[in-house]
């Protein structure tokens, strides 16, 4: 019990290192949405749509391999050397083409200005370069200087954000507070530039900041561990990819298939489901490096099926209230009415999360027993679903389409990975207790959405504690043995 609390508690720091980014994130939603109507909107997503695939494509999955071979090489160095290193010098040949091919590649996706792409292409280069940095973090049991670092990046962001779009325009403040190149106002309107000018601002003094960890890094490239680490990466690369064509595909499908305006509003709505986001990457942060760290312990498995059955828990909690009181966050959040029209995909986008977050538990199988190609497999799998059901249905029913292939993607590889993983390494998992999970929160939300009840506080708040008095009476007997120890 005690390795299941120091779990908890570095995943507690790990969540502020992933909720407070993402809250300041969404809080900055509606300054977006404010400023820019669904069609500007509908370039910012393109953005970072593309910065996902290139992000996912660039690591060539070397973060998930440097933890499984630090865990297990004695000369942990050359780990840490080589992974590096290999980054960097792949990175600094995609900066290079990047930016000599800056105007091909401004035509090829779709922008309207090439300093869209060659911003594009330096925080690319900047974020990825970090990755390894910010892993030997996580895994040396350096949770706080993690955090600590994750918010003074969101930090910074924010700040020229709020400078750029709301205090220069609205005349708070002088445009002399700007470097004249950061000058691209027109008739006093702020461009959606300045969103990519902050970020790649942000990204530059995260490697400033990460710089005495990375100047610890000390020889070269091991031409084995590096072997080593592409077999395991490769697959999990592959992987990264198709979840981002989960995440990010849906919106390119709805911008050519139905306008930029619809994407617009449904990718604003859709990050109302990102508070499910904030949490499974919470979860994820901390129980990445535990899962390796922890693998050869008596009491491994037993750890594991706890620590997925109380995420399940928590996470359908979570997915309860934000539907339960969807109303509230949207008038804080989205700002103007034109995207109120999406709400009723935000359950939706909610379960699928937690069914991704349960999956990002189940998948431990394949990576501790070395099986990633599975985990490549089952992803390939989810993205098949996700292009196929979006092409079909989005001409039929719209944006709605969208949300429902990504529960079913998402659905479907939580079940394959829990069906196969049973045959490799197998978790006593309560897998009753968690479909019971899943089934009360989306019934509960169900009923708190439908019109009689919807934006009744009195009924919301009697759903909500009527889920943890039935969770108190399920659990108990472990919540006073947790609490005891």
């Amino acid at each position: 019990m005690n390795t299941l609390k120091k779990f908890f508690k570095d995943t507690i720091i790990y969540g502020i290192a992933a909720i407070l980014p993402r809250a300041i994130n969404i809080g900055l939603v509606k300054l977006h949405t404010s400023v820019f109507g669904s069609e500007k909107y509908a370039i910012n997503t393109d953005y970072y749509v593309y910065a996902a695939y290139l992000n996912a494509l660039l690591t060539y999955g070397l973060e998930t391999a440097f933890f499984r071979f630090f865990s297990k090489e004695k000369e942990k160095g050359k780990v840490i050397s080589t992974s590096f290193i290999a980054l960097l010098t792949t990175t600094l040949l995609f900066l290079a083409i990047g930016l000599y091919n800056a105007q091909n590649i401004t035509v090829l996706f779709g922008f309207q200005d090439v300093l869209h792409v060659k911003i594009l292409v330096w925080t690319v280069f900047l974020d990825t370069i970090v990755v390894i940095p910010y892993a030997y973090l996580r895994v040396t049991n350096q949770p706080i200087k993690f955090t600590v670092i994750r918010v003074l990046n969101i930090l910074v962001f924010a700040i020229l954000n709020i400078l750029m779009l709301w205090l220069i325009p609205k005349g708070y403040l002088s445009e002399n507070y700007l470097p004249k190149t950061f000058y691209f106002y027109e008739n006093g309107t702020p461009q959606v530039v300045y969103v990519f000018l902050a970020n790649v601002t942000a990204s530059f003094m995260t490697l400033i900041f990460l710089l005495p960890v990375i100047f610890k890094i000390k020889g070269g490239i091991d031409k084995i561990v590096l072997k080593r680490l592409l077999n395991y990466g490769i697959p999990i690369m592959i992987g990264s990819l198709a979840y981002v064509t989960n995440e990010n595909v849906d919106k390119l499908f709805l911008r050519d298939l139905i306008g930029g305006k619809e994407m617009g509003i449904y990718a604003a709505c859709y990050k109302l489901g990102v508070f499910m986001s904030l949490y499974v990457m919470a979860f994820r942060l901390g129980a990445e490096p535990f899962f390796f760290n922890h693998q050869k312990e008596k009491n491994a498995k037993y750890h594991y099926a706890t620590i997925l059955k109380w995420f399940t828990v928590l996470g359908a909690l979570f997915m309860l209230i934000v539907v339960c009181y969807i109303d509230v966050f949207a008038s804080i959040l989205l700002g103007r009415e034109e995207y109120f029209e999406a709400l009723k995909i935000v359950p939706i986008i909610l379960l699928a999360n937690l069914c991704l977050g349960i999956y990002n538990n189940l998948s431990i199988w394949y990576k501790l027993t070395d099986r990633t190609l599975y985990g490549m497999y089952i992803s390939i799998f989810g993205a098949t679903i996700t292009v196929v059901f979006n092409i079909i249905m989005i001409p039929l029913i719209g944006f709605i389409a969208s949300a429902w292939a990504t529960l079913a993607a998402y659905g479907s590889m939580m079940i394959v990975s829990y069906i196969i993983g049973k045959k490799y390494y197998k978790v006593p998992y309560n897998v009753k207790r968690i479909i019971l999970y899943l089934m009360l929160t989306s019934i509960l939300s169900l009923v708190s959405f439908i019109d009689i009840f919807r934006g009744n506080y009195y009924v919301a708040s009697s759903i909500v504690l009527l889920f943890l008095i039935l969770v108190y009476i399920l659990e108990k007997n472990e919540i006073k043995k947790l609490l005891k120890r």
